[in-house]
């Protein structure tokens, strides 16, 4: 089965950064919409970020609005999600996700729509 990798990931100090990215060795990201979510303990797993296959158009969860940025490298096949400023409730292990969306501005928000996803990658804010 088709697997996205997540890292940068660790532990960070309340108001500091992390750069989350996903790759994959086994297809063109390129060519689809990405989806970061993620998922604290007891909770249900969440959207945060995602970005069009096109680049053109992305979206955020309330809670991460102005601190953190979604962006993609097509070169590097990989796709970025900086963090700053992060608190405590950010907390959670973080999934990439894949959509099929070739050249389209579409931002796909629910996780059913994701067809390939990653094993996560654990974020703690603690000091």
């Amino acid at each position: 089965q088709l697997q996205l990798v997540e890292s940068g990931g660790g532990l960070v100090q309340p108001g500091g950064s992390l750069r989350l990215s996903c790759a994959t060795s086994a297809f063109t990201l390129e060519y689809y919409a990405i989806g970061w979510f993620r998922q604290a303990p007891g909770r249900e797993r969440e959207g945060v970020s995602c970005i069009s296959s096109s680049g053109g158009s992305t979206n955020y969860a309330d809670s991460v609005k102005d601190r953190f940025t979604i962006s993609r490298d097509n070169a590097k096949n990989t796709v970025y999600l900086q963090m700053n400023s992060l608190k405590p409730e950010d907390t959670a292990v973080y999934y990439c996700a894949a959509d099929l969306q070739i050249l389209s501005d579409y931002v796909p928000r629910d996780l059913d729509e994701y067809d390939y996803w990653g094993h996560g990658t654990q974020v703690t804010v603690s000091s």
